[in-house]
């Protein structure tokens, strides 16, 4: 990106909307000065300026969710940045995936991605659905949640159920059934999504990870 082409507003700014690169999600809405919008090309991470602060700030600099940036985009009329992002945790302060987490039409609050990605998205979509909901509901815990449960009881239970339902998967491959396989691997990707949310590890570090390992 050629900085020269970006019209940065009478106060120096220009707002960067940031937007999750693999499920579509838009996260945040922030505003970058020449210098961030610098740093944030010669880092691989997002920088903004803080308008109450007056100073710059790197997302997830104390938090650790921080977004590396996979794509730089600007408008048409060069006064807005659009910047894909790999989120680390979540983008909001308050706990959720997305800043955008409030709906204006209704009383209650909804989450982004907690619906089944439209056709023509990745696949990983869904994964990171689901890890969504999961890290959500670890942030807010929701009454009669079986995630919650999960989380309430700790890392040994977790554990015991990965275990069990890998027995599971095993047993319905020994039966050759398609259906009961599919069914026990599905329990098994969510309570391994939910182990993932335990230790703070997202699924782009799992894919990172599998990618890796191709030669």
């Amino acid at each position: 990106m050629n900085i020269e082409n970006i019209k940065f507003n009478q106060h120096g700014l220009v707002p960067a909307i940031i937007q999750d690169v693999v499920t579509g999600t838009v996260l945040m809405l922030a505003y970058m000065n020449e210098e961030a919008l610098g740093k944030t090309i010669a880092t691989g991470v997002t920088w903004f300026f803080s308008r109450s602060r007056n100073c710059l700030w790197q997302k997830g600099e104390t938090s650790g969710n921080i977004q590396k940036v996979r794509e730089l985009y600007y408008d048409c009329d060069g006064d807005t940045i659009l910047v894909k992002v790999e989120q680390s945790g979540v983008a909001c302060h308050e706990g959720t995936f997305s800043c955008f987490s409030r709906c204006l039409d209704g009383d209650q609050s909804e989450q982004p991605n907690q619906k089944a990605p439209a056709a023509g998205q990745p696949a990983t979509a869904i994964l990171y659905d689901l890890y969504h909901v999961i890290n959500d509901r670890k942030a807010h815990p929701q009454e009669g949640s079986y995630t919650n449960y999960l989380f309430e009881k700790g890392q040994d239970k977790i554990l015991k159920k990965v275990g069990e339902e890998s027995a599971e998967t095993i047993i319905a491959s020994k039966n050759s059934d398609k259906g009961e396989i599919l069914y026990e691997m599905a329990d098994l990707w969510y309570h391994c999504l939910v182990l993932l949310a335990f230790h703070d590890i997202t699924p782009t570090e799992l894919l990172a990870e599998l990618a890796s390992r191709r030669k």
